[in-house]
């Protein structure tokens, strides 16, 4: 049986949209599903009510680590699986899942994370940029050796020997995709396991999403040699990396609106990417990023 596990804050419609999504591909697949809240403010007991047969239980640990690991512990399935409250699952996600499983050498499964779009013949410039660089889980996976938690699937064996996903201190999914690969568990790509995903509505969201990455990288850069002078040089690389990446946005085929489109996810590549670098300025002198580690949850 699949056990699918979903953290849950502050985002009712989003979760309702999820589960009118996903539960009918439960009933086909006989697969349980699990809504973990994390402190809302309003518990979602409204909306999984409209759901029969999905269960409610809650984590005080902030972070969607620990609402994951919470959920794990309820679990009755053998194949543990990981969706963000905000993904819609498409039609097939859970049967293409299972499919996959039925390989005994397949041990964690990321899927593909697609921008959902309120109007694809008009995409916002946030819906075009993020399309090609929000999720780029296949580069991830290929690169990096972890994948977004927000599409996440594996053998209930595989999480007890890595262990749960960390607090809102770290990137959990890159903390925990690295720690399974240091245990010889590699991840397998699985394109057709496809979850639709929303974009971010403005610039602030993008910048929590750095803040929080940015914190995990500088601290994990201060472990190796000549950590704070590498970090000097990426932080130069990435303030001039929109001219390296302007011909991937051009060749793209996952950025809707044309050359509208293109010139948008370019224009907010730049911005970000310059924000990334200013941010990583100061830390260079830095003890550490604690400052910027939790400034990405609000709400």
């Amino acid at each position: 049986m699949i056990s699918v596990i979903i953290p849950h804050f502050n985002q009712p419609d989003l979760l309702a949209r999820c589960l009118g999504a996903l539960v009918p591909q439960a009933r086909e697949t006989g697969a349980e599903v699990i809504v973990i809240d994390n402190g809302s403010r309003e518990v979602p007991r409204p909306v999984v009510d409209r759901f029969p047969g999905v269960r409610l239980d809650a984590e005080a640990t902030p972070g969607p680590g620990p609402a994951r690991n919470r959920g794990v512990t309820l679990a009755r399935g053998e194949i543990l699986a990981f969706i963000d409250a905000d993904c819609v699952p498409a039609p097939g996600w859970l049967a293409e899942m299972a499919r996959l499983f039925d390989d005994p050498g397949v041990m964690v499964l990321g899927g593909d994370v697609r921008i959902l779009h309120h109007d694809l013949a008009r995409p916002t410039a946030i819906e075009c940029y993020e399309s090609e660089f929000g999720y780029r889980m296949e580069h991830y996976i290929r690169d990096q050796n972890f994948t977004g938690t927000g599409n996440l699937a594996m053998r209930r064996p595989v999480f007890d020997l890595v262990g749960g996903f960390a607090g809102i201190g770290l990137a959990e999914d890159r903390d925990w995709g690295q720690r399974a690969f240091a245990k010889g568990i590699r991840i397998t790509w699985a394109p057709g396991m496809l979850a639709l995903h929303p974009a971010r509505t403005d610039f602030a969201e993008l910048t929590r999403k750095w803040d929080r990455h940015t914190a995990h990288d500088f601290e994990l850069a201060l472990t190796r040699r000549l950590g704070r002078l590498k970090w000097l040089a990426r932080t130069l690389a990435v303030a001039a990396s929109p001219l390296g990446h302007a011909p991937r946005v051009f060749r793209s085929d996952r950025i809707e609106g044309g050359l509208r489109g293109r010139l948008l996810a370019l224009a907010v590549l730049t911005r970000i990417r310059l924000y990334r670098a200013r941010l990583m300025v100061p830390l260079i002198f830095a003890r550490d990023a604690s400052r910027l580690s939790a400034r990405w949850r609000k709400g």
